[in-house]
């Protein structure tokens, strides 16, 4: 009775096992896919100096970057005539001052500073003199919109799934 026992017990354990090595096995193949999915959603520079921004599942392109020097992860958007920051992101970015504007959001007006003359990189693109607005709001504080007072020094293309941005010559 004792060796019937010993056995099951040894039989059961020998299942554990072999179920836990297959759901280790699986879980190293499926982060190794996503690790691979999430390098593919990065933007990259070609030799030619572009930029590329692959869209990401939710639909939008997003790139890292820096305003005045301070880190930012910008949210590419088209529509949007400036460089848009939070109050907070200004305090970090040591913007201070700055002409007093109205800003026209999709959630009505608001009232917001327009600072000029700042350095603005986008992935590897820099520009050292564009202008920002303070005062944006509805994004966490380390996210900023990229918007015409960058993009417009360059030609933006849209294929299918990436946006390539391309100095105009």
């Amino acid at each position: 009775m004792r060796n019937l026992q010993s056995t099951a017990r040894l039989g059961a354990l020998s299942i554990l096992a072999f179920w836990l090595a297959v759901a280790a096995v699986l879980y190293l193949v499926f982060d190794r896919i996503e690790k691979d999915r999430q390098a593919q959603l990065k933007p990259y520079a070609m030799r030619s100096g572009e930029l590329v921004i692959p869209r990401q599942r939710d639909g939008h392109f997003y790139v890292d970057g820096e305003v005045n020097q301070q880190a930012v992860k910008f949210l590419v958007d088209t529509g949007a005539s400036h460089v848009s920051i939070s109050a907070e992101m200004a305090l970090k970015a040591a913007l201070q001052g700055g002409q007093p504007i109205s800003l026209n959001t999709a959630n009505g007006q608001r009232q917001g500073q327009l600072v000029r003359h700042v350095p603005v990189r986008a992935g590897h693109l820099v520009l050292n003199d564009t202008s920002v607005t303070v005062g944006l709001v509805g994004l966490p504080p380390d996210q900023a919109l990229l918007g015409q007072g960058f993009l417009k020094q360059f030609d933006i293309e849209i294929r299918r799934d990436e946006m390539v941005l391309r100095m105009r010559p």
